[in-house]
């Protein structure tokens, strides 16, 4: 099947995959960093559209310190972690943030910190918030109770997911079927990713208290693997699961996450490895994109780029696994990009990361709402 799968997306993205590929850099440098002087770049297909913005936008917060991940709340106002702080601050439009303390026990380093932020499908009734953050050993996940705009922790629902100074993964995110998802990386060590024991280098789905979720492929919390570094998930109407992948030095990725599928990290980057792996839908070289959150909104998923500086929007096809032609948005007219998330009238949310390895502009780093169908 998955190579069936292979065949068929090489076939179909030979129009949509990007032409660049950039050679020579460091194997250990992150992702995240800043685009670096390389040798001219050898071009062998036409690139994706650009499509120049600054289009209408509505700035709902400003004056924010490495903001990372941002999730709604029932009343529509927007939960957002800050990662070195450890701080969650609610965001209402039209009024200043305000915090609602910090999260205990986070040992922010490097791209470690209070990472993703999930609120419970059941919050009405529960009052749970589930964030990720890096602990002194560890990366973990911990569900808070929120009554009276307090956070309050009530339990570890998973522990021991490997930390380092990077690739610490991070995102959370409820699917359609209510189960909580995480994106955790290899922090460092590649052959994590095809350790179905090793909670790094994969997508886990957890109930709400952190047990395997039924119908797992593994038996235990792993839902995909060979996984470099997943910082964004999202699902579209026919309920279809998309994650952004860090590439090292080629190619970052657009997957479509499939229960108990192989992404290929180490043995493969980007397209044309071994049958057994699954191959992105898109993939972008590293200095275009570095894609962190995604979306999906108005028939195409968006992705937030750091290094590449842009939002990405990758046009759906219904049904199968194809995709239209990727067109680059905002390019450089916020900096670096870290999250999108859509809210419940299809407008995108969407944070910036200028206050970490980026050049920051008066009134960094910032929230803006943007209406996906004024982009161009």
């Amino acid at each position: 099947m998955a190579g069936r799968r292979r065949v068929a997306r090489a076939r179909r993205l030979t129009a949509a995959a990007l032409a660049v590929l950039l050679l020579g850099a460091c194997g250990t440098r992150s992702p995240e960093e800043r685009p670096q002087p390389t040798s001219a770049p050898a071009t062998t297909e036409p690139g994706p559209t650009a499509v120049p913005s600054p289009a209408p936008a509505r700035v709902v917060a400003s004056g924010l310190d490495v903001p990372w991940g941002l999730a709604f709340l029932p009343d529509g106002s927007a939960l957002v972690t800050l990662r070195n702080r450890g701080e969650v601050l609610q965001i209402r439009e039209g009024q200043p943030p305000r915090s609602l303390g910090r999260v205990a026990g986070v040992a922010a380093q490097g791209e470690g910190g209070l990472l993703g932020v999930a609120v419970s499908p059941g919050f009405a009734r529960d009052g749970a918030v589930f964030v990720y953050l890096t602990a002194a050993d560890d990366n973990r996940v911990v569900r808070l109770h929120l009554a009276g705009g307090v956070p309050t922790p009530e339990a570890v629902i998973v522990e021991g997911i490997p930390r380092a100074g990077n690739h610490n993964g991070g995102r959370l995110a409820f699917g359609p079927d209510g189960y909580l998802y995480i994106a955790t990386g290899d922090a460092g060590e590649p052959s994590r990713a095809q350790d179905t024991g090793s909670l790094g280098g994969k997508i886990l789905r957890v109930d709400a208290d952190g047990r395997p979720a039924p119908g797992n492929p593994f038996g235990n919390r792993v839902w995909s693997l060979g996984h470099r570094n997943v910082q964004g998930m999202a699902w579209d109407a026919d309920g279809r699961m998309f994650a952004s992948e860090f590439g090292q030095d080629t190619w970052d990725e657009l997957n479509l996450i499939e229960p108990g599928a192989n992404y290929g990290w180490p043995e493969v980057e980007g397209n044309g490895g071994p049958a057994r792996f699954t191959d992105p839908l898109v993939q972008w070289p590293t200095d275009d994109a570095s894609p962190s959150g995604i979306a999906v909104a108005d028939g195409a998923v968006y992705l937030a780029a750091l290094r590449g500086e842009s939002l990405w929007r990758v046009p759906l096809v219904p049904g199968g696994d194809v995709v239209g032609k990727p067109e680059r948005l905002l390019e450089g007219t916020y900096g670096r990009l870290r999250t999108v998330v859509t809210d419940d009238a299809g407008d995108l949310w969407v944070v910036t990361s200028n206050t970490f390895r980026g050049d920051p502009r008066p009134g960094d780093d910032r929230v803006v709402v943007l209406d996906p169908a004024a982009l161009g």
